[in-house]
Order: structure tokens, then sequence, then C-alpha cells
């Protein structure tokens, strides 16, 4: 069995638990708002973050207090599948298009940015800092692409409950430097 089929194979227990975490944390997003300080972000560092899906932990109250302190926020927009993410900073009042994958996305003319902060959805994560994706590769081909020029920190965003004991791995597979979740966050060791 390959590596990918035995991630494959983890995939619907992991969304089957995350839709169990989403209805018993109805408070997450305010919960891991409060860990925004505790981050500890450069001032003025560019934050992309994401528009949640159902039952996906969701970061919107935790990117406006980082608005807050000054962060320039962004959302990634996807491209095609060979492509990395690229990320735009939102415009006031002008409406968001709905991508592919049915999420709200940036629309291409609004302002690229170039972020040094990446917030991360995800399935499930591991003690290593490891994350298991949706299986598009798309946050592995950004964060191998922005590695490649210079310094970022890929944070995953979570429910605690979504850790499981080992994310099978890839040699393409971009680690996490810390994941936040409504029971605080966690830095993972420098590798």
């Amino acid at each position: 069995m390959t590596v990918a089929s035995k991630k494959q194979e983890l995939r619907p227990d992991a969304r089957a638990r995350r839709v169990l975490l989403a209805r018993d944390l109805p408070d997450f997003a305010e919960r891991v708002a409060a860990y925004a300080g505790d981050l500890a972000l450069p001032s003025g560092a560019g934050v992309a973050g994401y528009r949640a899906l159902p039952e996906e932990a969701d970061p919107v109250r935790l990117l406006k207090v980082l608005g807050t302190f000054g962060h320039e926020i962004c959302y990634p927009r996807v491209g095609t599948k060979a492509r990395p993410l690229s990320f735009h900073v939102p415009v006031a009042q002008e409406p968001w298009l709905i991508g592919a994958f049915g999420i709200p996305e940036p629309r291409p003319d609004w302002p690229r940015a170039d972020p040094s902060i990446l917030l991360v959805p995800l399935l499930a994560f591991d003690a290593d800092g490891y994350r298991l994706g949706y299986g598009g590769g798309y946050y592995d081909r950004t964060l191998a692409q922005i590695r490649a020029q210079r310094t970022v920190t890929a944070i995953g965003v979570a429910f605690a409950g979504q850790e499981i004991p080992c994310i099978p791995r890839e040699p393409n597979d971009q680690l996490l430097d810390m994941i936040v979740t409504e029971q605080g966050i966690r830095r993972f060791p420098e590798r």
C-alpha cells in the first residue's frame, strides 16, 4: 500500500471526527482567538488565513484579532492543481468568488500579498508537526515554493481532537511550525 493510499484511507474517519468536534465546540473560533497574542508573530507580518468550510476549524475571529494587531490579512486563491496558491488582500464591499471547491476565495484583481505566516487547514495532525490535508497538495506546494526563497511560518488551525498518533509521510510533505487549538498553542521542535 502506498503512502498516498494510506492517507486516503484516513480521510473519511478524520472528516467524521471533525464533524463531531465542531458540533461539540461551537465556541471554537472565540476560544482559539484568545491565543492570538501568544502566537508571538513578528510585528506587521502578513498573515494568510482561509475561509472555513462547514465543520472546519474556523480562524475567522483569530484573523480579526491579528488584524487589530496590525497584521495584513490575506486569503488564498486556488489556481491550477500544479500551481501553488496565490494570496490576495480582500477589498471592502466587493463580493468574493466561489472557487472550484465551493470555498469563497479572493477575486484575481484584488491586491496580491506575500505573507510570511500561513494559517493552514487540515483533517488531522500528529505530534511531529505533520498534517493530513485534503489530498490536493496545494499547501505543500505553496509552502515548498516559499520556503525555497525565504522563511515562512506554517500554523495549523485545528480542534485538539484532530490529533492522531502518526500521519503517513511523503518526501514532499511540508511540516507545520506550530498548531493552535482551543486548548492552546504547540510549537514543533526545530528540525
